[in-house]
């Protein structure tokens, strides 16, 4: 139903360092920028940068995930040194786990391969949301075609896969002492718009490229595949 992650939006507190952070450390260009947000292409997903000026805000303490060229982890993570970034084995692929100037939790993961330079991040894979009920958040975006793939043991998470990675989390510390984001901002591509609003109808009343909110305060915007 869900095509790509359209767009993902993190509050700014103080625009131009985050932007400065996001230009300077992962390479990223900014396409367009006002005074209240900055916008930054991450392959077919566009990263918001948002001042707390308006609705929606864009998220706090969002975890989310860049995906890296392969074998490009060791550059990564001699470019970020003095960030103190953790490096998680997963078996096939590697993630580092570094914190921006608003206290978001980013990733980079890549696969193993041959030894490369730390290029501009392909795109982003995973985007973390916190929940309240984990069972009532698994069935609203399972309905949107979102398929579970990994369950926590220990803890309340479970992680469904779509057009990227979304993982809902009960509130707790993860990895890198990461939380699940709180209000954030998605967008999705979807060919039948129609459709997607039913799966949701609970939240609200949903209009083609109107963000609406879901049970737990995040935004979520569908817009008509071109």
């Amino acid at each position: 139903m869900l095509t790509r992650l359209t767009h993902l939006a993190l509050e700014a507190m103080d625009l131009d360092a985050t932007r400065a952070f996001y230009a300077d450390r992962f390479g990223l260009a900014v396409a367009r920028e006002t005074a209240e947000a900055v916008v930054f292409p991450v392959g077919e997903t566009d990263l918001h940068l948002r001042r707390p000026t308006g609705v929606p805000r864009g998220g706090l303490h969002t975890h989310f995930a860049f995906s890296a060229a392969p074998g490009a982890l060791s550059a990564w993570r001699e470019r970020l040194a003095d960030l103190d970034p953790e490096v998680v084995d997963f078996g096939g692929y590697r993630s580092l786990y570094v914190y921006d100037p608003d206290g978001n939790c980013v990733e980079i993961g890549c696969e193993a391969g041959e030894e490369r330079g730390a290029d501009a991040p392909t795109g982003i894979f995973e985007v973390v949301l916190e929940v309240a009920d984990l069972d009532r958040a698994e069935a609203t975006y399972t309905a949107l075609g979102f398929e579970p793939v990994d369950r926590g043991e220990t803890r309340r998470r479970v992680r469904l896969r779509g057009p990227m990675d979304l993982e809902l989390w009960e509130p707790h510390l993860g990895l890198a002492n990461a939380r699940g984001g709180v209000h954030v901002d998605l967008g999705f591509e979807t060919a039948d718009p129609a459709t997607a609003a039913e799966a949701v109808a609970a939240w609200t009343t949903v209009r083609e490229a109107v963000p609406v909110r879901d049970g737990d305060g995040h935004w979520v915007t569908f817009t008509r595949s071109s």
